[in-house]
């Protein structure tokens, strides 16, 4: 099973401005949290300035995870410019972060039918500050859960503060790995 994005709508979405991949977002189509859970996808950052790729990542991946509660989910650090998904590793494990919780995404201005990756209620520590962060996730073609378009925002004090940071998530391999 390819679920990798083509060439062109690769290169379409590394390019394309910010005002675009709102536009795509709004577009997007929905989702269940259940087409994600047992999977790891390929995470490529968009809408950021170029040094701010360098600073930090242009690649990640994102697990999901069903248990008793629902989905859950977390981040994982992976080797920068490699055509596979390696993991960066720490005492021989991968390193994670940035734990959520798959959620209905409610709110005005967010996609109808998005799923929405909520830090807050993930497995951070206390004052971890990625526990305000909240990534909207639609589906960029009708009931293909292969191919994901998300944007972060911050909840701070029921205020909702956008940030310019995109992402595309393509479906990689099953999860290997689970934090404990």
């Amino acid at each position: 099973m390819s679920a990798a994005v083509s060439t062109r709508e690769r290169a379409d979405l590394l390019s394309a401005s910010r005002s675009e991949l709102r536009a795509l977002l709004q577009a997007g189509h929905p989702l269940s949290a259940d087409e994600l859970a047992g999977w790891t996808y390929r995470g490529t950052s968009l809408g950021l300035p170029g040094w701010v790729d360098r600073l930090a990542w242009k690649t990640f991946a994102k697990a999901f995870l069903a248990d008793e509660q629902g989905v859950r989910g977390w981040n994982v650090r992976v080797e920068q410019d490699r055509a596979e998904l390696t993991p960066q590793l720490r005492r021989g494990a991968p390193i994670t972060f940035g734990h959520f919780r798959v959620v209905p995404a409610a709110g005005p201005d967010l996609p109808r039918g998005a799923l929405l990756l909520d830090y807050g209620q993930g497995a951070n520590a206390r004052l971890d500050p990625l526990s305000c962060v909240r990534d909207p996730l639609v589906a960029l073609a009708p009931g293909d859960p292969t191919r994901l378009l998300g944007w972060s925002y911050l909840s701070l004090g029921g205020l909702r503060l956008g940030t310019p940071s995109y992402f595309l998530l393509e479906r990689a391999e099953p999860v290997s790995y689970v934090p404990s």
